[in-house]
């Protein structure tokens, strides 16, 4: 039947006394009467198009576009050139459809290939996915590469980002495996807690590169621990950090994640963002979701198709490795706009603008009376400052100057703020942050 409603009265009523109900609102009788619907809908009139026009830009108005943003905590504010948006919203590439046909859809498949080419490159990892929904799920899903019958146990830092360890914590608890969250001693992973509690059942150790606290953590140290106790390692990596830092392959990690807002997505309110995911050779056939591959077509030439398609719909129910139905196809696309565009030495400049700006931003605002440092540990481009003055009134002087300030931290470290810097950020923009600060001190 589908969501066909006849259109006659006669038909209708046929249709009933076959389904045995007196109405139509019988067959919503499952569904409690209070939340049901009484009467018609309370949907307007129509408008013209000029005047849904004013109507919408009216309420766009009344956003809060900040200038200047000293805000990161999982989402990151990057100068996108011009022609990664110029590419990524050509009308051929603008569709959430899965490439099942290569004969017809080459150009989509090829620019996931490149996307993950560039992914492995970035993490020097042998394989990437075509992507998953975000970071959160990355980290999630590669756990889920991991666990095995002999060893379920997964272990994972505290100083991952909380949402990610949300994350982490609702599929370890859907599927029954037990979770040990790490704690962390002064801003990284407790290295002597891991020695101590990793063990035969063991299965994975997933820790943040740069952490959620902006610490570069000393990550081959952990994946050393991991490995000799038999457990995989999976780093959730900044993909901007990994222009400049050690990949995840050289720090011993089997398995690299993150989130690809960085590579050119836009923060927009929040998404759609883009997970990637990459492993060594061993373990692709665990990676979740779709891997395009290259091939050769009948005459010859250079082919793409779909390779590897670890899911439900396309294998045995019981044999899926994931129920990830889709991906970021289009985040894709743009993340691979963004690589190709900045190329090895762009990113690298990018990341040192970061690395220097936070770095200058650190040492003046932490000169500041009660905006000491909180950690003495080496950072990329974010840090932790203590703050002296009460932070959510200092958040709305800030929004009043048009600035969007640091992440207030909660739990041990409330009161405190989590600052970020990037290449967008000017010098003169940091003077000023400076100069509100010292000035609120002194109210």
């Amino acid at each position: 039947m589908g969501s066909y409603i006849p259109n006659s009265k006669a038909e209708q009523q046929k249709m009933l006394d076959f389904l045995g109900l007196a109405s139509f609102d019988d067959l919503y009788n499952e569904i409690p009467d209070k939340v049901k619907l009484k009467g018609g809908l309370n949907i307007p009139a129509g408008k013209s198009e000029l005047e849904v026009r004013r109507q919408m830009e009216a309420l766009a108005g009344k956003n809060k576009v900040f200038r200047t943003i000293f805000r990161g905590a999982g989402a990151y504010r990057h100068y996108i050139p011009a022609i990664v948006k110029a590419v990524a919203s050509k009308e051929r590439f603008v569709t959430a459809y899965t490439p099942y046909q290569p004969e017809i859809s080459q150009g989509v498949l090829q620019s996931i290939f490149e996307f993950q080419t560039m992914i492995c490159e970035l993490t020097g990892m042998d394989t990437a996915n075509a992507s998953v929904y975000d970071g959160a799920t990355a980290c999630a899903e590669a756990i889920t590469m991991c666990v095995d019958r002999k060893r379920d146990e997964v272990f994972v830092s505290a100083t991952l980002h909380p949402d990610y360890l949300r994350t982490v914590k609702t599929y370890c608890y859907a599927a029954g495996r037990k979770l040990v969250v790490v704690p962390e001693k002064d801003g990284v992973t407790d290295l002597a807690f891991l020695k101590e509690n990793l063990n035969e059942k063991s299965a994975v150790f997933l820790m943040q590169q740069p952490n959620f606290y902006g610490i570069i953590e000393d990550a081959e140290a952990c994946f050393k621990v991991a490995r000799e106790a038999g457990a995989k390692s999976v780093m959730c990596i900044n993909p901007i950090f990994a222009a400049i830092g050690k990949t995840p392959r050289e720090c011993g990690a089997d398995i690299a994640v993150g989130e690809g807002q960085p590579l050119g997505i836009s923060l927009s309110f929040g998404g759609p963002y883009l997970g990637f995911m990459a492993c060594v050779q061993e373990l692709t056939r665990r990676l979740p979701g779709r891997i395009v591959g290259q091939t050769k077509d009948i005459e010859g030439k250079r082919a793409f198709v779909l390779t590897l398609q670890a899911r439900e719909q396309h294998i045995r129910r019981e044999k899926a490795s994931s129920n990830i139905c889709s991906n970021q196809a289009l985040c894709a696309l743009t993340a691979a706009c963004y690589m190709s565009t900045m190329g090895p030495t762009g990113l690298k400049e990018v990341a040192n603008q970061c690395l220097a700006k936070a770095h200058y931003a650190a040492k003046h605002i932490s000169s500041l009376p009660g905006y000491e440092l909180v950690f003495d540990a080496e950072f990329f481009h974010e840090f932790v400052t203590r703050c002296p003055v009460d932070v959510n009134k200092l958040m709305a002087k800030l929004e009043e100057e048009g600035i969007l300030g640091g992440y207030p931290l909660e739990g041990p470290y409330e009161g405190c703020i989590l600052w970020c810097f990037t290449e967008m950020n000017t010098k003169e923009e940091i003077d000023r942050l400076v100069a509100i600060l010292k000035e609120g001190i002194q109210e």
